[in-house]
Parts: C-alpha cells; sequence; structure tokens
C-alpha cells in the first residue's frame, strides 16, 4: 500500500507539470470513494484476569474496506473533510497465544486540511489535523475461547486526535484522484469475563490509514 500510493503521488506529480491548470474554488464540494486500509501500530498492557497479571499483552491485525470522504472548501486553500467507512473488522490475538477474538468499528474523522499548491494547480498536495471518534461494536471471541470460558467481551470507544497528508489530482474540471496517509490517536480498553472473573486490558491501536480514492467535485 505504501509503495502504491508514492507511485501515484510521483505519477501525479509529473503529469501536473505538463497539463492545463484546474483550480478549486470557495463553495466547492468534493465526494471521494475507494480503498482504505488500517493498519495498526499496536501495544497494550498486560491481560489483568481477577487482579492477576497474566503477563502476556494483546495485538490487533489490519483490515482494508471502503472509505469515503466528503470535503467543503471554505476557500481556495481550506476545506473541511469528514472520513467515514465501511466497517472494519479486526482480529484480537493474545501476544504469545493467538487469535483471541474480533471487533468491528467505524472511525468518523473531522479533519481542517490546508492546500499548499498554487489553487490554479491540477496537482494539489495538503496536510491536515482534525479529531477522531472511533466506535467499537460486534465484539466476540472465537468458538474456542468462548468454549474455554471467555465471554461478554467489550471495548470502550474512543475520542483522540488525528493527522493527515495527501493530494487531490484534478483528471478534468471535475473527476479528480486522491491518496493519503492518516495516523489516528486510538486507545480503548477491553473488558470480558473469564469463568466469573472480570478481566481488562489496555489497547493503544494507534493506526496509520492508507487511502486511494476517486473523487467528483460539485
Amino acid at each position: 500500500m505504501k509503495k502504491l500510493i508514492l507511485s501515484v503521488a510521483i505519477s501525479a506529480a509529473l503529469l501536473s507539470a505538463i497539463s492545463p491548470a484546474l483550480a478549486f474554488e470557495q463553495g466547492d464540494w468534493l465526494v471521494r470513494a475507494g480503498m482504505t486500509n488500517v493498519a495498526p501500530d499496536d501495544s497494550s498492557s498486560n491481560v489483568n484476569v481477577g487482579g492477576v497479571d497474566l503477563g502476556v499483552g494483546v495485538n490487533v491485525d489490519d483490515n482494508t474496506q471502503l472509505g469515503l470522504n466528503f470535503v467543503y472548501f471554505y476557500s481556495q486553500q481550506l476545506a473541511i473533510e469528514v472520513l467515514a467507512a465501511t466497517p472494519f473488522s479486526h482480529d484480537i490475538g493474545l501476544n504469545t497465544v493467538g487469535a483471541l477474538g474480533n471487533t468491528k468499528h467505524l472511525p468518523p474523522t473531522l479533519s481542517a486540511n490546508y492546500y499548499f499548491a498554487d489553487p490554479s494547480a491540477k496537482f494539489q498536495p495538503y496536510v491536515g489535523a482534525g479529531v477522531n471518534y472511533t466506535i467499537f461494536f460486534d465484539e466476540e471471541f472465537t468458538s474456542a475461547n468462548t468454549s474455554a470460558g471467555f465471554s461478554d467481551l467489550d471495548l470502550d470507544s474512543s475520542l483522540g486526535l488525528a493527522a493527515q497528508v495527501g493530494f487531490d489530482y484534478m483528471l478534468d474540471d471535475k473527476w479528480l484522484v486522491n491518496a493519503s496517509v492518516r495516523w489516528i490517536d486510538i486507545d480503548t480498553e477491553a473488558s470480558f469475563d473469564l469463568n466469573g472473573s472480570a478481566g481488562s486490558v489496555d489497547v493503544s491501536i494507534d493506526p496509520f490509514i492508507y487511502s486511494i480514492t476517486a473523487g467528483y467535485r460539485f
């Protein structure tokens, strides 16, 4: 994914040198859709059950889904963006044991983006910063762990900061392609029950999010 985004960025930069200019304008709306990969840079505390430290943490795998975002331009260089997506699904594992369970989440994110390039250029790099609210749902253990006595898995929702870099490249006066890399601060506490004993673990997911999308300007 990282190599693909880099290749698209280089190609767009070369094309922008020979392409006619098309400007974003105040009041423009962009709608983008495409592939979005959530790659956790995760860490965790040790799992605690009934007040006993088990000496092992958890990990979270990556997932790719349909990413959606909506952008409104307050000026030629300042825009507000809302990130949405179809639900991401992640396996949760014990570091030394293997699969433990899984969860789904939605990561709506609101960002303010600043575009650096000449507003009339086709290649439009930008940076952004904002806030994320991640909602976890459909948390469940694997059937093997359920049989072993694990139950009632629950992950707290998370509120955190987000940052991104990316670019839009105008194909014509309406259509564009976009690539971006985000980092989101996502922290949660997972709680569960193991044969009648309460368990918990604190998890910092802190994913990098890689997106390649196609967009349309209104």
